[in-house]
């Protein structure tokens, strides 16, 4: 049966014929069965990125707000902010929302990045994130909340390690710093090891991401912070 409404439904009618079994859309609805496939969750995560002022160079100084989780799995981690999308509920607003929830924040204006997948990302089920990003220039507090026991602003830089060219993709190596707190008694230093492979030539290429070690990061959220920092200077180099 479909979750939408019978007028929701009429704009999926496409020429209104029956398809092979005799069945109309309705009736194709009615016996439709959603759960004859694992139905994967949806979750969103967002990178949100700040400047101490107009932010007009890649090599310009960045902070990026992370929590530190309160549950399981990777409690006491360093994690992007994010969560559940409701079932009714467009992947924009729920990323608004967890954002909100978690940190406090409100208002941004974030920017779809990509969406990552890999089976064994998550140990509670398959779990599929639609990431985001957002650039705040200037003053922005944020605070924990929801089911966060710590956020916190990082200094955060990427740097290259090496580039090696194969036959058919150009494999870049790369190491994440996060910063909290530089000089002070409860200064924090987390940070990982990644792999960025792009494959084939011209204008679309593929690109894959690997995480080669991670330090108190959560998940794959280092790769995610990577993709949203190697977007960002790409917007301004």
């Amino acid at each position: 049966m479909s979750y939408l409404t019978k007028e929701q439904n009429e704009r999926f009618l496409g020429t209104g014929a029956a398809n092979a079994a005799g069945d109309g859309l309705q009736e194709f609805l009615d016996k439709y069965d959603p759960k004859h496939y694992d139905l994967p969750a949806n979750t969103v995560d967002m990178a949100i990125f700040k400047s101490d002022g107009l932010w007009t160079a890649p090599d310009q100084p960045l902070k990026l707000l992370m929590i530190k989780r309160g549950n399981h799995p990777s409690i006491g981690w360093w994690a992007l902010p994010g969560g559940f999308v409701d079932y009714k509920e467009n992947l924009e607003d729920a990323a608004a929302r967890e954002l909100e929830e978690e940190t406090g924040v409100k208002g941004l204006p974030l920017v779809q990045l990509r969406t990552w997948g890999d089976y064994d990302r998550d140990p509670r089920m398959r779990i599929i994130t639609t990431s985001y990003m957002a650039l705040v220039e200037g003053p922005l507090e944020a605070k924990a909340g929801d089911d966060a026991a710590d956020a916190r602003w990082f200094d955060v830089s990427l740097e290259s390690t090496g580039i090696y060219s194969e036959e058919g993709y150009v494999l870049e190596r790369y190491s994440l710093s996060l910063v909290s707190g530089q000089g002070s008694p409860d200064e924090l230093r987390i940070g990982a090891e990644i792999s960025r492979r792009e494959y084939g030539s011209g204008l679309l290429r593929q690109v894959r991401y690997r995480l080669r070690s991670s330090d108190r990061i959560a998940s794959d959220h280092a790769l995610v912070i990577a993709d949203a920092l190697l977007e960002l200077k790409s917007r301004i180099s």
